[in-house]
């Protein structure tokens, strides 16, 4: 039973309350017996709010008129409502939004100091996959929510496929083993626990629900990235800006940046990240080596990896010497791994894309400044770009995302109707996801996985296939 106490404190989880609840509050009559069940299991849930029992006959919680007008006031307070005291119909209208399930207010007797990980490499495992996405997206979706903490802090993690692990994602029906069951769908998404031995640190998700890539259902990169709050030692935010905000935000662009309230708080837990690169290099010639990025930039094809890049020279006489180097190095502005990159050679620029956000570079080792993807008029679903080119006989540049593509017109600066479509619709002998392009002469390079696809755009087909890291001398 200890054990069980202990575990209520870490647990997070988002709970989207049933919508049974259509009809105005009629202020005369006051709230109705189901609103008040509803507003009393909130805040014990979420404001310590400590009921008395139930009552004979209605089954309605007994809870004192004073302390449930102190704790409405409390929530209010927190949500940046007016402070009525009472359950007015916006009041009830917020604890019915999806949310996270850990208290909006610290209990301290649960919280003698703030948990975070001694280590500041932490391990990851995915323990099991959900069947409404690819293996890839769900990869990708932890691998970006995992990304915008490491940027934010001094934090590396690292995946693992068996052994001890310091945080676990799996998803799982009902009964899951961690005596928080699941209830099936529209309630409860996910929930986390935090830093610690055993359990700590693991993050479930309820496969009962609809997960995503952003389009429909529940954005499982979205709820991943603040159940990874918790799990690094993160309460919550009352900035309706911040990805620590207790309520779910459906396709809200805040989801999807750190905002300054919880890079101040990670921060104050792990400290700022280091500008000292201290990663080796990849293995190049890794059989299963795989780009993140390239682009033109200059006279050099320049390749990247994690945060490494290596470039290699267009000039004849100079083909074979390729550099090598931490792409901090290069680019002094970018602190982060990249997702993708394009040149527009009549401009002499080169553009960079970092999550949510793009750095225009003009020369190398020079400062460069940044700019937001949703100026493009990418929809706020859309939280990274994974490849693109610019084709400059047409005066467009092509983003790919996910398994579609989306093309911009750099003259109207504005994407064309009819976008996003599938690339294996418009890009024959090209797999579903491309990891980086480049265009060179007549052809664009296209990479996906472990190999680089030639394909003559004029012709509309590919004309040759290589290994990806044959680029790169392997």
């Amino acid at each position: 039973m200890e054990l069980f106490w202990l575990w209520i404190p870490v647990l997070g989880s988002l709970m989207l309350a049933e919508l049974l609840w259509t009809l105005p509050i009629d202020q005369d009559q006051g709230p109705r017996p189901e609103d008040e069940e509803l507003a009393e299991d909130y805040l014990r849930r979420f404001y310590n709010l400590n009921p008395r029992g139930r009552e004979s006959g209605r089954g309605i919680r007994s809870t004192s008129a004073a302390a449930m007008e102190e704790k409405i006031r409390e929530m209010q307070n927190f949500f940046g409502l007016r402070e009525t005291g009472g359950l007015d119909s916006t009041t009830l209208d917020v604890m019915r939004e999806p949310r996270c399930g850990v208290p909006d207010v610290e209990n301290f007797s649960f919280y003698p100091e703030r948990p975070k990980w001694k280590n500041h490499t932490i391990t990851y495992m995915i323990a099991r996959f959900t069947p409404d996405m690819t293996r890839e997206d769900v990869e990708k979706s932890f691998r970006s929510a995992l990304k915008m903490w490491s940027d934010a802090a001094p934090l590396r993690f690292i995946r693992v496929n068996h052994g001890k692990t310091d945080i676990v994602f799996t998803f799982a029906r009902r009964t899951h083993g961690d005596f928080f069951p699941f209830d099936g769908p529209r309630g409860v998404l996910a929930h986390a626990f935090q830093p610690g031995e055993g359990i700590g640190g693991d993050v479930h998700f309820d496969e009962d629900e609809t997960w995503t890539a952003g389009r429909q259902g529940y954005s499982l990169f979205a709820v991943a990235a603040h159940e990874l709050g918790h799990s690094l030692g993160l309460t919550h935010s009352k900035d309706p800006s911040a990805i620590m905000y207790p309520n779910y935000r459906y396709h809200s662009r805040t989801q999807y940046s750190l905002s300054k309230d919880d890079v101040l708080g990670i921060q104050t837990l792990y400290g700022k990240p280091s500008r000292k690169e201290t990663q080796a290099a990849p293995k190049k010639c890794d059989p299963n080596f795989t780009f993140d990025a390239a682009a033109m930039i200059g006279n050099e094809i320049v390749f990247f990896k994690n945060r490494y890049m290596w470039m290699r020279t267009t000039k004849t006489t100079y083909w074979n010497r390729l550099r090598e180097s931490h792409s901090s190095t290069y680019l002094p502005s970018i602190s982060s791994h990249l997702d993708a990159a394009y040149d527009i050679p009549a401009k002499g620029v080169a553009y960079i894309f970092t999550g949510h956000k793009y750095w225009v570079v003009q020369q190398l080792k020079m400062k460069s400044h940044a700019g937001s993807i949703y100026e493009y008029g990418f929809s706020s679903r859309v939280r990274q770009v994974d490849a693109a080119v610019h084709i400059s006989e047409y005066g467009k540049t092509v983003f790919f995302i996910g398994d579609v593509y989306y093309r911009y017109d750099e003259r109207s600066k504005r994407m064309d109707p009819g976008f996003p479509r599938h690339i294996q619709t418009d890009w024959p002998g090209i797999p579903r996801r491309v990891d980086a392009a480049f265009k060179l002469d007549g052809s664009i390079f296209l990479f996906s996985g472990t190999k680089s696809y030639q394909y003559d755009f004029r012709r509309n087909k590919v004309v040759n296939t290589i290994s990806a890291n044959s680029w790169l001398g392997c």
